[in-house]
């Protein structure tokens, strides 16, 4: 099966340069083994030409070969500052300060109450109750 999986990967066009890697290398669309039993036009034209013909066709479209891969690479960095750009429109600047990472309290804390929605009424281990509940995704089981 790797044969047909290198076939599908060197024939599928690719995004990021708007050609095939068949196209890049060879200067010419590959043939799909479906196009031996159900010719396509291209095929057809092909089969009609004599040797000749062929051959300067071959070395017209080798020729332009050059300009192809030229387009691509071009083609490739307008879609890497398509790529930039949206991931630039996502990405938001944070300023951090010093002490930002530190810890906001310390514990061990025990559940007074669990409330509806996930939020939990903690008191310190002397009694004293926090006066507002804390969401349970930021509390942590303690083990002694």
């Amino acid at each position: 099966m790797f044969p047909y999986a290198l076939l599908g990967y060197r024939t599928t066009v690719r995004t990021s340069t708007g050609a095939t890697p068949y196209l890049l290398v060879y200067g010419t669309e590959a043939v799909v083994p479906v196009e031996v039993d159900i010719p396509s036009l291209r095929i057809i034209q092909e089969a009609e030409l004599s040797n000749i013909e062929w051959v300067s066709k071959r070395i017209d479209q080798l020729a332009l070969i050059d300009e192809k891969r030229m387009v691509a690479v071009c083609h490739g960095q307008l879609y890497r500052q398509r790529m930039t750009r949206a991931f630039h429109k996502r990405v938001r600047a944070r300023n951090f300060e010093v002490g930002k990472f530190a810890p906001n309290w310390q514990g061990p804390y025990m559940v007074r109450k669990v409330l509806s929605g996930g939020a939990l009424v903690l008191s310190e281990m002397d009694g004293t109750v926090w006066p507002k509940p804390i969401n349970s995704d930021a509390v942590k089981r303690y083990y002694a």
